[in-house]
């Protein structure tokens, strides 16, 4: 046990407070609730650094951090998927958790045939995350900032860019493992 492996855990744990939060009837919940996840980011940003700047990394590290990260996301995505109960908020959802199955899933077929650095992530790949967490963030808020920041149509902008990027980045990935397995 380490600290970058303590930090996703944490984010982890993170899960059952989202929801309570996001289901709480209080009028702090959704603040909380974005805070938590905003938090969860920040865990998941300081997990990858400080194993970096220590020398921590570790396999059990790269295998639970995406873990974590897919669980976060698949859950605030689905809260705000039930929330909305509407075709394109659904649709984003569809891709944007089908797209970490499908990518987990090559992830694993390239390791068994050797070739799992062709799926390393990529720029695109943390771009659309950073647009997911933006997105969603602002989702789990979902009401007006201060009286005059419009956190709802913002997270409505950024999930549709995240979502663009998220079929792009899967795209590339892909492709790049298939040009692996031609090349191999």
């Amino acid at each position: 046990m380490n600290l970058p492996i303590l930090l996703t855990w944490v984010r982890i744990a993170f899960i059952p407070l989202l929801i309570l939060f996001f289901y709480l009837d209080r009028p702090w919940a959704a603040f909380a609730a974005a805070f938590t996840f905003g938090l969860a980011g920040l865990t998941d940003w300081a997990d990858g650094y400080f194993a970096r700047k220590w020398q921590q990394e570790s396999r059990f590290g790269a295998f639970l951090d995406p873990v974590a990260d897919k669980l976060i996301v698949a859950v605030a995505m689905l809260l705000i998927v039930e929330r909305e109960a509407n075709i394109w908020f659904t649709l984003a959802g569809m891709i944007i958790i089908g797209r970490e199955i499908v990518i987990s899933a090559l992830r694993e077929w390239m390791a068994q045939i050797g070739l799992r650095g062709k799926v390393a992530v990529a720029f695109m790949g943390k771009l659309k995350t950073t647009f997911q967490i933006i997105a969603l963030i602002f989702l789990l808020y979902n009401q007006d900032l201060f009286g005059i920041l419009p956190m709802r149509e913002l997270g409505i902008m950024a999930l549709v860019l995240a979502t663009i990027l998220t079929l792009v980045s899967m795209l590339q990935y892909l492709r790049t493992a298939f040009d692996g397995i031609k090349a191999a």
